[in-house]
């Protein structure tokens, strides 16, 4: 039986692909083994998987001036020579990374050990933890077309992203029963990311009576951001987050308002639920979701509100917009050219492993 390491974390969006393709290598024959960050958020979805996890030291990587960036080198060094040691005793055919600050020592302490390395990037523009760990890859997956131009031509491969097949199995009567809705309307979710968005929470609220008298919604509002005033407002359904719900209230929603990370946009896609994308500005991120949202608006399956254009009337408009054109939207997704995903780097991942 082979061996496979995965790393990736820092958010949702670095974990979830993986757990797609656990899923597949797993009924081949694969014995399956995680490598992450003691207190990042991988850690909690990859022990629910049932998966083997072991935690290493790692620094945040940031682009702005903290003090934190004198110490965190100290850190990923340290975080090297615990995945180095670990990777020895794992002995993995192959490591793959899903990117995020914490698959940097993994990386590397892969290429010390000479161990093939396969990385995802979800986004247009790899970010920085990818960057780095791109020149000790033997192969890069991307999501995007756009994103070949930005890796090296004999590494690069256009794969899409491993989308779970537990987010397509869901029965939208259990929706409705748990959000207590009724089919004769139509649903929005509301995403801001896994931890949650305060401006486009307040945009949801602050013209709340206006959606509701056309939509019911279902708000994931991010832990904490729960408001009690709205706790009892029929057709208003908040939660912190959802996991095993997901499937379920995804396959009773009609349209989706969300931030532009790359990980839900394509879930979205596959579901062929129309999109207002929110991205996150320039102030607040490298502009990885800007690209991701430009891509999906140019391609039909989206439309985008600047944030710096959002408030509570323009995001009004804008979903009345998309509720109007929500067959457009569709037809657009439903042309695009279908890819497998997990197939194709699970095919990748077969035949490197055989070098070991």
């Amino acid at each position: 039986m082979k061996t496979i390491v995965f790393t990736g974390g820092g958010s949702a969006g670095h974990v979830t692909p993986n757990i797609a393709l656990m899923h597949k290598l797993a009924q081949l024959g694969w014995e399956i083994k995680y490598i992450g960050s003691a207190t990042g958020i991988e850690k909690d979805i990859i022990e629910r998987e049932g998966v083997p996890f072991y935690a290493i030291s790692s620094g945040k990587l940031r682009r702005y001036f903290d003090l934190k960036n004198f110490k965190d080198p100290f850190k990923v060094m340290k975080g090297v020579y615990e995945s180095y040691r670990l990777l020895r005793r794992l002995k993995p055919a192959i490591v793959f990374s899903k990117g995020g600050f914490v698959s940097v020592p993994v990386v590397l302490g892969s290429r010390m050990n000479k161990i093939p390395v396969i990385i995802h990037e979800s986004d247009i523009t790899p970010g920085l933890a990818n960057k780095i760990s791109i020149p000790f890859a033997t192969k890069v997956c991307v999501t995007f077309p756009e994103s070949l131009q930005h890796v090296q031509r004999d590494k690069a491969e256009l794969t899409g992203l491993p989308i779970r097949e537990h987010i397509l199995s869901g029965k939208a009567s259990r929706a409705y029963q748990l959000c207590d809705f009724h089919s004769q309307k139509p649903v929005i979710l509301v995403m801001g990311g896994s931890l949650g968005s305060q401006v486009i929470n307040q945009a949801v609220r602050g013209n709340l009576e206006r959606l509701l008298a056309q939509f019911q919604i279902v708000h994931l509002c991010g832990k904490g951001n729960i408001a009690s005033e709205f706790a009892n407002t029929r057709g208003y359904k908040q939660f912190e987050y959802l996991n095993e719900e997901l499937p379920d209230v995804l396959a009773m929603t009609d349209l989706v308002i969300s931030r532009a990370g790359a990980t839900s946009i394509y879930e979205f896609l596959v579901m062929e639920k129309p999109m207002l994308l929110i991205p996150l500005s320039l102030q607040a991120s490298r502009g990885d979701q800007l690209l991701n949202a430009e891509s999906f608006q140019k391609a039909g399956y989206a439309d985008v509100l600047q944030e710096e254009a959002l408030t509570a009337d323009t995001l009004v408009e804008h979903v009345e917009a998309l509720h109007a054109n929500r067959e457009t939207h569709k037809a657009a997704m439903q042309s695009r050219k279908e890819s497998d995903a997990v197939a194709s780097i699970v095919k990748l991942i077969e035949t490197f492993s055989l070098s070991t």
